[in-house]
């Protein structure tokens, strides 16, 4: 069997979550095909005592649960045992970096990944800071924890993979390429309650039809990510000057 394209390891709490929605569409098939692997490891599995305790009440004080150290490096050990010590670690945060297409480009050529999974109040900062962890964010909003985010993260690096994706340009046509959202598209019927397919696009002239959509990317990110629309305007003007 062929070497996988990329490999990632998740550390949770609740691995009856997965495979779950990876299972399905293009991403499934590309888990079935090999051409990614997941290993979850159930946290619990490392717990203390009779009980199989993972978490204790923080220092300091304070509401919630923290996820202790000596258990999250047990699980890491036995993680570094299957794939080795060379997978970038990172761990699911509301405080980390934000997730956008530059990361995950950058991620989906990392060979392995190992994600940790937070719950509770967190994980202890020691863990974190000797294990090198690197802090991921899918956004300014808070989760019951890192499950959905590490799935989401996932699905963002596998689909870029080579082989998942049938055709490669729908890559480079989607939103956030160049600092662009993605242009409307359209199918038939032709006319649907009185509203009309834009007649370029049935044109078939291939040069109108890429200019009409650069056009209506270029429009609707001025209005709708004025962020992002400054970013676009600073690389057209690198790209000016030379």
């Amino acid at each position: 069997m062929k070497e996988p394209l990329w490999q990632v390891q998740i550390l949770t709490l609740f691995p009856e979550l997965y495979p779950g929605p990876l299972d399905c569409s293009l991403i499934g098939r590309a888990l079935k095909e090999n051409l990614w692997t997941l290993d979850v490891l159930a946290l619990r599995d490392f717990g203390l005592g009779h009980h199989k305790a993972v978490d204790d009440t923080p220092y300091g004080g304070g509401a919630g649960m923290v996820l202790r150290a000596d258990v999250l490096k047990a699980a890491l050990d036995s993680a570094k045992e299957k794939f080795g010590h060379t997978s970038r670690r990172l761990y699911l945060s509301p405080r980390g970096r934000v997730l956008d297409q530059n990361l995950v480009k950058e991620l989906a050529a990392c060979p392995s990944l190992l994600l940790v999974c937070g719950r509770f109040e967190g994980v202890d900062q020691r863990v974190l800071e000797h294990e090198a962890f690197e802090e991921v964010s899918l956004g300014d909003f808070i989760l019951a924890g890192g499950d959905l985010a590490a799935m989401a993260l996932c699905e963002a690096c596998v689909r870029l993979l080579d082989g998942v994706m049938g055709n490669a340009a729908t890559k480079e046509e989607e939103s956030f390429e160049n600092f662009l959202l993605e242009y409307p598209h359209y199918t038939r019927p032709p006319l649907w309650e009185g509203l009309a397919v834009p007649e370029v696009l049935s044109s078939g002239h291939h040069a109108n039809i890429a200019a009409w959509r650069l056009e209506q990317a270029r429009a609707l990110t001025r209005e709708k990510r004025p962020d992002l629309w400054k970013k676009r305007q600073d690389k057209e003007k690198s790209e000016k000057n030379g």
